[in-house]
């Protein structure tokens, strides 16, 4: 009988399913993984076969054990916790089938049909069980995590939009006293607020299209007339904090794209150009046609990147340099922008001086 052949060399086969196991590179096997997995299902499956075999004729329609699918099910949570995937979840249990199959050859025992379909309904609860668990919690994790992330950049926009917020609300009321000037440092405080908050704005709402997968609203831009609208702010922000500021476009350059993405994308970049460029310095942003692409190129001087992946500061809420203010968004959600149009961002170290953020986009298709 199976169950007999099964108490007889429990540790036996537990002993191999547990080497089959332990033995895969990665990731490595747990004790509490392996507790709760293979030796605790051999003994129910031998509590499982014996109850069946004292049913006789009436085993045929005998439901298998509960106790078996809560095992397996704690053993899909143990097997998530510790890094599997739902294919060594299944490899676990089919560890058990192989080694069972080999030891019942070495050993001349014979198992008959009946007993062979109990093992696999058994086997085959224990999968879904497992599997099953496995996935429930998955699933429920990379929710939690998706829930996480949206509260951390909600809860970081609503206090970079408070911050800009309370700055413009101080600063009309000073100007709404008398007490100063709409044309003096108040008036160019509140104007460099609400030129942050349309930034910030601009920014989210562009964020938003991506990550909701919206396809682009293409349409035909003339750069030239893009970078004159975009450049307003920047010349207005670059004259408060004491930095040269131009710009070169070549006439002619057309692009098919979302006009509010790559608005965003080019506004992102200057803003950052702003930010970190050392006092005194020189910003500057150009546009030309190299290779049959409209290539738009913001540099800075900043100091040169940090050292380390470049390929970081693309990564949300990534920031660099002293200065933590802003969301560590902008970068990601411009290259994100700039791809779903069909172009490339990225970055060249100038060691010391500066870097060149590069916007690399094909032209408009010739009609």
């Amino acid at each position: 009988m199976l169950h007999e052949f099964l108490s007889e060399n429990r540790v036996e086969l537990a002993n191999r399913c547990t080497a089959k196991v332990a033995q895969r590179a990665s990731p490595v096997a747990t004790p509490t993984e392996l507790a709760h997995g293979i030796p605790l299902f051999i003994g129910q499956l031998i509590d499982t076969l014996r109850a069946e075999h004292a049913a006789g004729a009436h085993a045929t329609q005998t439901s298998l054990a509960p106790a078996i699918g809560t095992s397996a099910g704690t053993h899909g949570r143990e097997l998530l916790r510790n890094g599997f995937t739902v294919e060594q979840v299944v490899h676990n249990y089919g560890d058990l089938c192989q080694a069972l199959t080999e030891l019942a050859h070495e050993r001349n025992a014979p198992i008959s049909v009946d007993e062979f379909h109990t093992f696999n309904r058994c086997l085959d609860n224990a999968i879904a069980e497992a599997v099953t668990e496995f996935s429930r919690l998955r699933d429920r994790a990379a929710a939690e995590a998706h829930v996480d992330t949206m509260n951390e950049r909600l809860g970081s926009l609503a206090h970079e939009l408070r911050n800009q917020l309370n700055t413009a609300v101080l600063a009309f009321r000073a100007i709404k006293s008398g007490g100063v000037a709409i044309t003096g440092a108040t008036g160019t405080l509140l104007e460099r607020s609400l030129e942050q908050l349309r930034a910030l704005i601009d920014g989210s709402l562009a964020d938003v299209r991506l990550t909701a997968g919206l396809q682009p609203r293409r349409e035909s831009i003339a750069i030239d007339e893009l970078i004159a609208e975009v450049r307003i702010p920047v010349v207005i922000e670059a004259t408060a904090r004491g930095l040269r500021f131009s710009s070169a476009v070549e006439p002619d350059l057309v692009i098919d794209a979302d006009r509010q993405m790559i608005s965003s994308a080019i506004a992102n970049l200057l803003q950052n150009a702003l930010k970190f460029t050392r006092p005194s310095g020189h910003l500057a942003l150009t546009a030309r046609a190299v290779a049959e692409r409209v290539v738009i190129q913001v540099e800075d001087e900043c100091g040169g990147l940090p050292a380390g992946n470049v390929e970081l500061l693309f990564q949300p809420f990534h920031q660099h340099g002293n200065d933590r203010t802003g969301l560590g968004l902008g970068l990601s959600i411009s290259r994100r922008g700039v791809e779903a149009n069909g172009g490339t961002l990225g970055v060249r170290d100038l060691p010391g001086t500066g870097c060149i953020f590069t916007i690399d986009l094909p032209p408009a298709s010739a009609t």
